[in-house]
């Protein structure tokens, strides 16, 4: 204690250490499976690897890359957007790299949001959302996706989203493809929120950093709805979608206002990062349609895979449209409840580690007995987990 108060920002006291770090440790401390963390257990395409390589070897990026980023990923991230979903943006002026998209959401929520604003975030949410609303000093609000028993899937209630906005609302931030849900918005979902978001004069933030992992559905930039490209700050990442999740290349593209205000936040967080990777990504957002085709059907296999055990061991499966983890229920296994306490004794009960989905929720009781799994590994190992959660809890 220093003056008589904590040392930790009090805007910062309600986050510990993560869960995700919390379970790989616990993964690594009992030698056991770690579907917890979404990375995957091999690397991403040879050729972008060995563009990595020959980016180091020949100095490029090894000094200060610009600021924005390198030239060649700006115009490859711009020529991507044109043509996957026919958005066109100036790779000098509404482009922006960042360390990941996780320092694109900081650097977005702590340009645009001022203490006061109120940040509606699609509940249940990627942890980092929270504690990057509370660093600028917003309040979130939650609007709670629901499990339809119909559907075996989750749904957003734009009912409820509508009921949430007040003359307070800065942003909408949203997830799609969602983690940890694996709902994929409509075109009907997205209408209605780029109609809601022009009427009350709303910003928003989309994460869409499983764009390429869609297995029904389609992904939809909210940006190419009407009215949305001069309020829409897009987030991406090359992380997931080449798996190398430890090079931490993201990016944002908006309007110019839009990324110059951005920039003027993430200029004092990282400055610039990875500079050798983002040779290499530029590389990457240009291999054919068959490596986004032949990706997207491997996990859509492993999702499968993984659904299927579960299930068969006994779990309710909340079958994901996209990303890479899908959501189940404890209760069907008999006196679950608790999803902490059961991903705590998991390791030691079967050797498998996994999520509870608690930890995404304001509501923590809307999530009690929601657990997420990892299916971006190795389907040899997807194949021991479900055998190993067959054992343990089948009858």
């Amino acid at each position: 204690m220093t003056q008589g108060r904590p040392l930790l920002n009090r805007r910062l006291a309600e986050f510990g250490t993560t869960i995700f770090a919390e379970m790989s440790a616990l993964a690594v401390r009992t030698g056991s499976i770690n579907l917890g963390q979404g990375f995957p257990d091999t690397d991403g395409p040879e050729e972008i690897r060995e563009a990595a390589v020959r980016a180091l070897r020949a100095g490029h990026g090894n000094q200060y890359p610009p600021g924005p980023g390198v030239p060649e990923l700006r115009t490859a991230i711009a020529d991507h957007q044109q043509r996957r979903y026919q958005l066109a943006y100036d790779p000098d002026s509404e482009v922006l790299v960042t360390a990941g998209a996780t320092e694109a959401i900081a650097a977005a929520l702590l340009a645009l949001v001022e203490p006061g604003d109120e940040v509606i975030a699609l509940e249940p949410y990627y942890d980092s959302y929270a504690a990057c609303i509370a660093m600028a000093g917003g309040t979130r609000v939650p609007v709670t996706l629901h499990p339809d028993a119909d559907s075996g899937s989750y749904r957003l209630d734009l009912d409820e989203l509508r009921a949430a906005v007040t003359s307070r609302t800065r942003l909408i931030l949203l997830n799609t493809p969602h983690n940890p849900t694996g709902t994929v918005l409509t075109r009907e979902e997205l209408t209605a929120i780029a109609a809601l978001a022009c009427e009350r004069d709303l910003l928003v933030v989309t994460d869409e950093v499983y764009e390429h992992l869609v297995f029904e559905g389609t992904h939809l930039p909210i940006a190419g709805f009407p009215g949305m490209r001069e309020r829409t700050v897009t987030i991406g990442s090359a992380g997931k979608t080449f798996s190398f999740t430890g090079w931490k290349v993201g990016w944002v593209t908006a309007a110019p206002e839009l990324v110059a205000a951005v920039r003027s936040a993430k200029q004092f967080l990282t400055y610039v990062s990875a500079g050798p990777f983002q040779y290499a990504v530029a590389e990457a957002l240009r291999l054919p349609d068959s490596y986004f085709d032949g990706l997207r059907a491997d996990l859509r296999a492993k999702r499968d895979l993984l659904s299927a055990g579960l299930a068969a061991a006994g779990f309710e499966v909340y079958r994901p449209a996209g990303t890479y983890f899908v959501t189940t229920d404890i209760r069907p296994l008999g006196g679950e409840t608790d999803g902490f306490a059961f991903c705590r004794a998991l390791p030691e009960r079967c050797g498998v580690v996994a999520i509870p989905n608690a930890v995404f929720y304001d509501r923590q009781e809307a999530g009690r007995s929601k657990v997420r799994f990892a299916f971006c590994k190795r389907t040899e190992v997807l194949v021991d987990a479900a055998e190993r959660l067959r054992k343990a809890f089948a009858h």
